[in-house]
């Protein structure tokens, strides 16, 4: 049975209790850098009874897309200069190519789908979602697949499938910013914990300390109202409290947090920007980044030029060949990459 101790006896027990000693302690075991999420290289792309699931969840990879602005800024760039500099053919037109290269860059996959008329002719490229579209366990077969419950099944031998190769399996292409995806979600979190920070109005940011003996009961109930009101929308409001006889220091402001904590946004915000245009190989000056200092990033121009040989080149060529040698003849022609008024189209673009 349990008694209730007296309130008396209860406020002696803790007059007599032992005072709080220093204790000093360590929290957070080491971690391996390899931990168990390493395994699934090892199971690679499981085989669902009928079609290939991914290696990687690619509606992870569709909403993670619009996670960061430079992420997605720098997919939709290079995409529009894809489209911008390819030649239509009658079988694949320009808005195709740009669906395509959006896939591409975004899951490492991207699809071709060649219908055929009642006569067996082929007609004009279709671009298939590389967000539902599977490879069967023959890997010969593809189908559009939203759920398991239902799928629709192509035609043999009717998909192109353009793919960026990956080191662990060959059924599908991985894309090559997944190093800087952490980067990406990290700049996204900064700025959703900064928009939350500033809405809510609310931060236990400092301590009030009145010790001024001039001040009565009204003047802090007048103090605490003000402060309840400067929350919430509306806030950041100035206050202002007179004590005509008041000592030095008899009102103090004392931070909580450390001010120059805040300033860690602006570093999260420029390192993760800068990961993410390095795993995407975009140059800054491209992309309207201003830079920080007086120097600059250098002549825009040379940056253009370095940025057609080393990336949309080999885009261009890596697509290009792929589609072409489905369909056994040049659907993919490429215009050079040039800037109007500072490269000449007989120049060969900017090489």
């Amino acid at each position: 049975m349990t008694t209730l101790m007296p309130a008396a006896a209860e406020a002696t027990a803790l007059t007599t209790a032992s005072p709080a000693r220093s204790e000093a302690f360590s929290f957070g075991d080491p971690e391996a850098v390899l931990d168990r999420r390493e395994i699934l290289d090892y199971v690679e792309c499981w085989v669902n009874g009928e079609w290939y699931d991914p290696p990687v969840s690619f509606d992870g990879l569709a909403r993670s897309f619009r996670a960061a602005t430079h992420h997605e800024s720098a997919i939709h760039f290079k995409a529009q200069v894809l489209a911008s500099t390819f030649i239509p053919h009658k079988l694949l037109s320009r808005a195709t190519m740009r669906q395509l290269g959006t896939d591409f860059l975004v899951f490492g996959n991207s699809y071709l789908e060649r219908p055929r008329n009642m006569l067996g002719d082929g007609m004009q490229l279709k671009h298939a979602l590389a967000k539902y579209v599977r490879r069967h366990q023959d890997l010969q077969q593809f189908g559009f697949v939203r759920t398991w419950q239902e799928a629709h099944h192509f035609a043999k031998g009717s998909i192109c499938h353009v793919l960026e190769p990956d080191v662990h399996q060959e059924v599908y292409g991985l894309p090559q910013y997944l190093s800087a995806l952490q980067a990406a979600l990290l700049n996204e979190s900064a700025t959703l914990f900064r928009r939350r920070y500033y809405t809510n109005g609310s931060h236990a940011g400092y301590i009030l300390y009145l010790t001024d003996p001039e001040t009565n009961q009204g003047d802090v109930d007048a103090l605490r109202q003000a402060l309840k009101s400067s929350k919430g929308l509306g806030n950041f409001r100035n206050l202002f409290f007179h004590s005509p006889n008041g000592k030095e220091k008899g009102i103090q402001l004392i931070p909580i947090g450390e001010a120059a904590a805040k300033d860690e946004f602006f570093n999260i915000k420029n390192v993760s920007r800068d990961d993410q245009l390095a795993a995407h190989r975009v140059p800054p000056q491209l992309m309207g980044v201003v830079p920080a200092n007086a120097g600059g990033f250098g002549n825009v121009v040379d940056a253009a030029r370095v940025f057609a040989r080393n990336e949309v080149y080999p885009l261009q060529a890596h697509i290009g060949s792929a589609i072409n040698d489905y369909m056994g003849e040049e659907v993919c022609r490429w215009t050079p990459y040039v800037l109007p008024g500072v490269d000449q189209a007989g120049q060969g673009g900017l090489v």
